[in-house]
């Protein structure tokens, strides 16, 4: 029967399939998500929503370079059993199985070289969310009670970076990675121009960054004042550490820093301060808030 020819070279593959299987088991073997002994609620750090993508990305990257030697090698092991129950040799099929295998093997190579990029691209956002993070914490004191940070807060779909509460309002941190060009001179170009709509850096212009603190700050303000029942000032604050930032033409409604001292800057008095009631009862809001994160996938826009 002509049709064994095709099937009894299947028993080769058993191997392959094994070993494949194998690596699908434990492709999600490393999570780093732990939950609190206490209530058993997530325990979150600063970027926890890029930890939580990250460690995505790399099972993902495991999964990619752990199964594409076996998914590639398996038309060329096909091929060889069918030289043993095949009758007559044809280059034309041989040559099938080559080809097949090296458009695998091109197809892994591209899928390992993307989640590389994206994991480098990651890293540097969760560094410079960890820097923010560490600068937010200072305004975490024994004697400050009235100050108060809270990290990844979910919104409708997407989750704000940092929410800083402090007795003259609340405030929307979104934290930005952009890396720093290389000029002519072989010196790094860092000077960012804040614009009204805009922000200019070394050779491109961005708007979406300033556009999305402000998506993330009117959100948070109309959830907070229907939530609370009373207008509850909150402004933006878009921090791209590293950048040396040039305010001279920004805009009042938002506030663009490298985040370096952003601490000493949201500590510093002025306006009018907030009402201490509504000021516990907009923590104790965002607290219950914070704990969604876990219940809904939000896509997070940092990088």
């Amino acid at each position: 029967m002509a049709w064994l020819e095709y099937v009894l070279p299947l028993i080769f593959l058993f191997p392959l399939g094994a070993m494949a299987v194998i690596v699908l088991g434990l492709r999600n073997l490393h999570d780093a998500r732990v939950r609190s002994p206490f209530d058993a609620h997530p325990l979150r750090e600063p970027g926890q929503a890029l930890r939580d993508r990250l460690d995505r990305a790399f099972s993902s990257l495991f999964l990619i370079g752990a199964l594409g030697p076996v998914v590639t090698l398996a038309p060329l092991v096909y091929g060889m059993g069918r030289m043993l129950f095949s009758d007559e040799q044809e280059w034309i099929e041989w040559a099938l199985y080559g080809l097949l295998s090296t458009v695998l093997v091109l197809l892994f190579c591209f899928l390992l070289i993307r989640d590389y990029q994206r994991i480098r691209r990651m890293k540097l956002g969760l560094a410079c969310e960890l820097a923010v993070g560490q600068e937010l914490e200072r305004l975490i004191r024994p004697d400050a009670h009235p100050y108060y940070v809270f990290h990844d807060i979910p919104a409708d779909t997407y989750t704000i970076d940092h929410v800083a509460v402090t007795p003259y309002g609340v405030y929307v941190i979104e934290t930005r990675a952009r890396s720093r060009p290389i000029g002519n001179d072989g010196q790094e170009q860092n000077q960012v121009a804040v614009e009204h709509e805009r922000l200019r850096f070394p050779g491109w212009s961005e708007r979406r960054p300033m556009r999305k603190t402000r998506q993330a700050t009117q959100w948070l303000q109309r959830w907070l004042s229907q939530e609370c029942q009373t207008d509850v000032p909150v402004r933006g604050v878009l921090a791209l550490p590293g950048w040396v930032v040039d305010t001279s033409q920004a805009p009042d409604d938002l506030l663009v820093v490298s985040g370096e001292g952003l601490a000493n800057r949201l500590n510093a008095p002025g306006g009018t301060r907030v009402d201490p009631a509504l000021h516990d009862r907009v923590i104790r809001t965002l607290m219950e808030r914070s704990t969604l994160v876990e219940l809904t996938p939000l896509h997070h826009p940092s990088v």
